[in-house]
């Protein structure tokens, strides 16, 4: 598959492609299966955002039946889309460290 014809999927949200774009180019990852895996990691990122987004408005805590608090139902969404998205992102084995310029340790350590 050729560069320039790669597109991330459509029913991602606009940062997951942005983010999808540049980790597809930055690694070369052009076979299908660490596209696919990278697809639903972003997926799983987008469920996270949007379960995040619903308990900022409503809160953390929710009243039961009894008028109890509990936590937000939201928030076992959003922690088990996170780890998704982690997972998803070990899978692809990225070596996300920045490089540097030479050997040793970075400046100012």
């Amino acid at each position: 598959m050729t560069k320039n014809k790669l597109k991330a999927p459509k029913h991602l949200s606009a940062e997951s492609k942005k983010l999808w774009n540049s980790i597809v180019f930055d690694y070369a990852l052009y076979d299908m299966t660490s596209q696919k895996i990278l697809s639903v990691a972003l997926e799983a990122l987008d469920r996270c955002q949007k379960a995040r987004t619903i308990i900022d408005a409503e809160g953390m805590t929710v009243l039961d039946k009894f008028g109890q608090a509990k936590q937000h139902p939201l928030l076992a969404i959003e922690r088990d889309s996170r780890a998704a998205f982690l997972a998803g992102l070990k899978a692809l084995n990225l070596d996300l460290e920045p490089l540097q310029d030479g050997p040793g340790r970075p400046p100012g350590k």
